[in-house]
């Protein structure tokens, strides 16, 4: 069994957002970048345990620059076998998909695994749009996974509920919390990581269809208002004409 898994390069939650002098690219300066953390703890670890359990082989890629080779070394520490990166600066969910898809098309994979969006844009884009370019079927936001021959059982929540489906494969997933426990890499991981081939591939040409012209912070949240319970008369004021709700 062949597993595709796609990792994707984000900054660190703690990390301090803010933009250029124009406002059209993200600030970098003194950013911690980790990998992607629905792409990590439940997408490529499903996809170790399954072909632990099958005699398969994983494939962590990336579409980035050079940079991005230490969070693909972990995915290497973590239990990939081998690593591709596609060197190329994505600026847009379309054009990585569109990379990934070019990529995939004649490697036969049997299930091409993505976190469920990345925490820097949340976009929820990239595997609907591979899955386009390749006509296979699509499940998002899957929670459990299970297989029974070349058919793929999966769970996702709902609302009120849990969706049972089967989809034959080949197929694209996108993976949510309860697909898997995050995996810490040992150091028997670590070392064997470093020797563990990692091939870097041109990009395919392809006209970028989206382009960012600005991008800007949200306002700053105002204070908190204290209101002590004897003065109703306030709260409703303040509720009225600052929170307005009606």
């Amino acid at each position: 069994m062949k597993l595709l898994v796609c990792i994707s390069q984000t900054p660190d939650t703690t990390a301090k957002v803010s933009f250029n002098n124009d406002g059209t690219d993200f600030n970098a300066a003194g950013v911690q970048f980790i990998m992607n953390p629905y792409d990590e703890w439940y997408a490529l670890v499903r996809a170790c345990e399954l072909s632990e359990a099958t005699g398969g082989k994983v494939t962590a890629l990336n579409v980035g620059p050079a940079t991005n080779e230490t969070v693909i070394r972990k995915a290497l520490a973590i239990g990939a076998d081998d690593a591709v990166r596609i060197d190329a600066d994505p600026k847009s969910a379309a054009y990585t998909a569109r990379q990934i898809a070019e990529y995939a098309r004649s490697q036969g994979y049997d299930i091409i695994f993505f976190g469920k969006e990345t925490i820097d844009y949340n976009g929820s884009e990239v595997g609907a749009m591979v899955a386009e370019y390749l006509d296979l079927p699509y499940v998002s936001y899957a929670s459990k996974l299970d297989l029974n021959g070349s058919v793929a059982m999966l769970e996702r929540e709902i609302e009120g509920g849990i969706e049972t489906l089967e989809v034959d494969l080949p197929c694209v997933i996108s993976a949510a919390k309860g697909m898997a426990e995050q995996r810490i890499p040992n150091m028997k991981g670590i070392m064997t990581s470093r020797s563990k081939p990692l091939s870097v591939v041109p990009p395919v040409a392809y006209d970028e269809p989206v382009k960012a012209t600005k991008f800007t912070l949200p306002p700053a949240k105002a204070g908190v208002k204290l209101v002590s319970p004897d003065n109703m008369d306030e709260l409703v004021r303040l509720l009225h004409e600052e929170a307005k709700i009606i």
